[in-house]
Parts: C-alpha cells; structure tokens; sequence
C-alpha cells in the first residue's frame, strides 16, 4: 500500500515545500504529491491554488500591489493574487508560508525560509531521497483547474507532457492525477504514464459542467462509470467518505462497495485526504484506528498529511494479516 505525502508532509511543515517533502520521504513516504500550476512564462510550480495570497507573502510586497484582481475560478470568484500573472523570475521573489496556520501554528515557524519549488524541483528532490534511502519514491502530481489554464493559453497537460519527457520521467517514477475527466483523456493520447482519477465526495467534474454534461462524481463511481474511467486512467482517488462514509454524528458508518467495484473495473484506489487533527477525525476513534480501518479495506494507496503515522497504521495492519 502506497504513502502519498499530501503536499509533503503538510501537517509538519508549509505544504508545497522542498522541506515538506524533504521531510516527507524520510517519514516513508512512497510518493510525493504535488499541486501544479503554471507562471505567465509557462512554468509549471508547485501551489495548491492558483491563489497564492494564502500560501506566500505576496501581499507584503507593495510592487505587486497592482496584481490583486478579481477572478472566476471554476465558476466561482477569488480575489487575491494569480501565479498566472507573475513570471517565474518575478514569483521566486516571493517565500512560502502556512496555509493554516490557526491549525497549524507550529508551522508558522517556518514561514518565509523557502521559495516556491518548480516540478522540477520536486522531481529532483524525489530522485535525491530516494539515492540517499536507497528505495524509490515517486511524484504524483495533480494538475489544478485544468480547463481554467487551457482557456488563458497555458495548458497543463501540454506542459507537464513536455517536462516528462524532458526529465525522462519513467511510468515507474510518475503518476497524474486530476479531477476532469477531459484532462486525464488528453493525457491518456500524450503520455503513458499511469493517470489517476480524482472523485470528490459531491458535486461534478468543473469539464462536465462547463461543457453541459449532466453527469457528476456519483455517476463516475457507479459500476458503468468506473468501466469508463478505466479506459483512460491506472486508478480511482475517491474522497474518503465514499469509502466509508459517517454518520450525522461524525462516526465512521460500515464501508461501501466501491473499492470492491472498482477493483472489478480493473481501478487500483488511492484514498484522501488522512489528517491527524482532531477537527478532520472520526468521532469515535483516534488517528491510528481511523488509517487502520481504511488499510483493511484492500486500497492500494492513502493520501496523508502526517506520513509517518500512515506508514506506521499500514506496517501494523499488515503485520496483524500476516
């Protein structure tokens, strides 16, 4: 079972950071997952949002004062400032910070110490771990409001294409993963990496809705739908609530058939997002219990943001079916 470090090890360190994920290979992460967007120059780095007044401290430079816009974002409006508007040159000026920091006020300490990676980077930095542990760890990026950049003339796929195989990236090495269908399929004809299928627990894919299909994630998880998304991708990444869901009150519920369904359809599953805060945990049980139940179900991968405590749930899990 795999250890996705969920933007590194994020619930130790600024997410999208070269010590968040530095940190997370050491905790036994197998793959390192980052967000991508692109610059105004085409540079694929690495943020959660195109919105980076959260995650920077763009806002305490007054040269870029101007740049603070309005925008619509998949249909909803953002204000704030846009990698899409800086060049690369211009947003290595800028330095990282906590995302959550009223959460997470111990990574706060570590606010303005490091720029904003490239996928290069990360790239680079998974290939150095994986040398210095002497075992492989991979990167599992996810493309960011796809359909978004495509319209503003910096299409992602094309773009991560070309660094694939710039970097002589192996399918051993990489996998992509994004929540539009259409974006997955672009891949699918670019690159034969392995693509992942990202389903949210409501909603729709923002492609479906942009282009009128009326489908959304709960129709991409039936029986019919997952046959479809096997055509195109490796593996499902569900929400975790549509694995096991909960109960009004917070508790976990018994598990659904959908790892079952999708194993049927030929689906590896990958499961997000594991936060060890109590404000993210069932409430029945504690961290470790809630990763062990999920273990237990057959996935073949997790999404966590305190690496080492997945890594140690899956080793215990296995050492009990042993």
């Amino acid at each position: 079972m795999l250890v996705i470090a969920h933007r590194g090890a994020s619930g130790y360190r600024p997410e999208h950071t070269p010590a968040a994920y530095r940190l997370a290979a050491s905790q036994g992460a197998d793959y390192l997952e980052p967000d991508l967007v692109a610059t105004l120059d085409g540079v694929l780095v690495c943020r959660h949002e195109n919105e980076i007044s959260g995650t920077t401290d763009v806002a305490d430079h007054p040269v870029f004062a101007d740049r603070k816009l309005t925008k619509v974002i998949d249909g909803t409006a953002v204000t704030g400032w846009f990698v899409e508007d800086f060049t690369y040159a211009e947003l290595r000026t800028l330095r990282a910070r906590e995302r959550m920091p009223a959460l997470r006020a111990a990574n706060t300490s570590y606010d303005g110490l490091e720029a904003i990676p490239t996928f290069d980077d990360v790239v680079a930095l998974a290939r150095q771990e994986s040398q210095r542990l002497g075992r492989p760890i991979g990167v599992l990026p996810e493309i960011k409001h796809p359909a978004y950049f495509r319209r503003v003339g910096l299409p992602l796929e094309e773009l991560l294409t070309e660094r694939i195989l710039q970097l002589g990236l192996r399918s051993d090495e990489i996998m992509v993963q994004s929540f539009e269908p259409t974006s997955l399929r672009r891949l699918s004809v670019m690159t034969s990496v392995p693509l992942v299928q990202l389903v949210d627990s409501q909603g729709a894919p923002n492609d479906f809705l942009r282009t009128g299909d009326g489908r959304t994630f709960a129709d991409l998880i039936q029986p019919a739908g997952l046959r479809e998304v096997s055509t195109y991708a490796h593996a499902l990444a569900p929400h975790k609530d549509l694995v096991i869901p909960r109960t009004p009150t917070g508790a976990l519920c018994e598990p659904t058939r959908l790892v079952d369904q999708a194993h049927r359809a030929g689906l590896a599953v990958q499961v997000w997002t594991f936060r060890a805060e109590r404000r993210f945990l069932p409430t029945d049980i504690d961290f470790q219990t809630e990763l062990s139940r999920f273990a237990r179900l057959g996935i073949e991968g997790l999404f966590a943001d305190h690496p080492d405590q997945a890594a140690a749930a899956i080793r215990r899990t296995a050492a009990l079916n042993v």
